[in-house]
């Protein structure tokens, strides 16, 4: 792997990255994709703990492989003052540096926003956290599924009158790192203008907030709490997943398109409900969604997805199925997007990854190589960014402050 990649919208910027689990290596991951040349600093012996994290595949873990690609691993002893040192030392060569930690955690270590900015005063820091760096929470450590469930996403999701209900996918973690890079992003441009760089503080729990913006618009215009509603949408019906013969088709009935509800009555062969006036309107039919989903759940399981498909998209009323992951993985969409790319892994072997969804038609970005052997890059780095010669590597090695390459280690 290159050391500065030449190539995406990021290229020339250097991230020093020290998260872990999952919000922090995803927004890094996100910068690595657009070009940002990621080192990750990594503690010796274990590194990240999501090199311990499942599928494990002859000691390798998948979920380490897929968000940590396309970044060197630098290991390095953060727990001693020489490690110290030289981290600063690299602080003053990078752009950004990223951690994940709860608040306090890097300041007790000498190395918080204050102290990294006086050696380089242009560096953009972000530090994600559960709740922030301020506030009555900030000290509580959180993770993906305590915000969730804190900002309120698992009390809406799930089906009417049933238990909360984890979404399928770590949207506490993505939104952070999302959100994340967001920041990292916009301080790097206002940078352009002032010369100097910023601290961003970026809360799990604010990002759980915006992402539920109609939610909480709904919750202070109406004065309602908002619940669980299964598939469907609060205000536009038929707006969810319904069984079929065969499986589930969505179906998205868009606000204001003229005679579409009657034309999906039509195809649905029940006519009646046409000049029903419960159902007349997105608002009626919302009102009257307990009475309207049952009938509409007979109609829809007549016949198998892919003919609902086939018949709807005629009249051009939005619909799809609802695709396993091994269904969409194989879409031809999918494909021609190249939004799977087999990434080779010693160990792993070739592994179809997600890549960047961030189509730029003069510097793409994407995957430029496999995730790192824990502390792969750590000679690589040193000698490159601090000049460092191999004698004087080899002794840091020798007294543990830096960690060369992967090794085997019994987790305690």
């Amino acid at each position: 792997m290159p050391a500065l990649p030449t190539s995406g919208p990021l290229a020339g910027i250097r991230v020093l990255d020290l998260t872990w689990i999952l919000s922090g290596p995803y927004c890094t991951m996100t910068l690595a994709d657009l070009g940002a040349d990621v080192i990750k600093v990594e503690r010796p012996p274990w590194g990240d703990v999501s090199r311990t994290t499942g599928p494990i595949v002859d000691g390798e873990s998948g979920y380490f492989f897929s968000i940590n690609r396309s970044k060197r691993s630098l290991s390095l002893d953060l727990k001693s003052e020489e490690g110290r040192a030289f981290f600063k030392r690299l602080v003053a060569q990078v752009d950004v540096v990223v951690e994940n930690f709860t608040p306090g955690a890097m300041d007790r270590l000498g190395l918080g926003y204050e102290a990294l900015a006086a050696v380089n005063p242009r560096v953009v820091y972000l530090a994600i956290s559960g709740y922030g760096q301020t506030g009555p929470m900030r000290d509580k450590p959180a993770l993906d599924v305590i915000v969730q469930g804190a900002g309120g996403v698992m009390s809406i999701t799930g089906e009417p009158g049933g238990p909360p209900v984890r979404p399928g996918l770590s949207i506490g973690d993505i939104a952070a790192g999302l959100y994340g890079a967001i920041g990292v992003l916009a301080a790097l441009r206002e940078r352009e203008q002032s010369g100097r760089g910023q601290l961003v503080d970026l809360s799990m729990l604010d990002c759980q907030i915006a992402i539920l913006e109609n939610a909480y618009m709904r919750y202070h215009v109406t004065g309602e709490i908002p619940e669980k509603l299964g598939t469907r949408h609060p205000s536009a019906v038929p707006f969810q997943a319904f069984p079929t013969a065969d499986g589930y088709v969505v179906i998205a009935l868009a606000w204001g398109v003229p005679n579409q509800w009657a034309l999906l009555c039509a195809e649905l062969e029940v006519t009646e409900l046409i000049d029903d006036a419960r159902f007349a309107t997105a608002q009626a039919r919302s009102a009257h969604h307990a009475e309207l989903e049952p009938l509409l759940n007979v109609a829809f399981a007549r016949r198998t997805t892919a003919e609902w498909v086939e018949r709807l998209e005629r009249y051009e009323i939005p619909c799809g199925p609802l695709n396993t992951i091994a269904e969409a993985a194989a879409l031809p969409q999918v494909a021609a997007r190249e939004m799977l790319v087999p990434v080779e892994h010693h160990t792993l072997g070739r592994v179809p990854l997600p890549n960047t969804p961030v189509k730029l038609s003069r510097t793409p970005g994407g995957i430029r190589g496999s995730s790192p052997d824990m502390g792969q890059h750590s000679r690589e780095v040193l000698a490159e960014l601090l000049g460092l010669d191999a004698a004087t590597i080899d002794d840091l090695v020798e007294r543990e402050v830096v960690r060369e390459e992967r090794a085997p280690v019994e987790l305690g």
